[in-house]
């Protein structure tokens, strides 16, 4: 297999990223791919968009730790409102 190209597709190196920073950061990540995705399907992003969307609310909060499903959701909730 070859390396994915992560400047070609950058919602893969978002997704490391996220992964990799740990704590809240994945919920966020999910969260801002989705509301970002539904923009995008109701015509007001375009396609190329998207990453720069997830990317903009991953930067925009610190990652905090998740010690439980309510972090989990209080981190999905805050990036919806990013």
């Amino acid at each position: 297999f070859q390396e994915p190209d992560e400047e070609r597709f950058p919602c893969l190196r978002l997704a490391r990223q996220a992964a990799e920073a740990g704590g809240s950061a994945p919920a966020m990540l999910n969260a801002a791919n989705e509301v970002a995705v539904a923009s995008f399907l109701d015509g007001r992003i375009r396609y190329l968009e998207i990453a720069g969307i997830i990317e903009e609310v991953l930067n925009r909060e610190p990652v905090t730790a998740v010690v439980g499903l309510d972090a989990v959701f209080a981190a999905d909730a805050k990036a919806r409102l990013l």
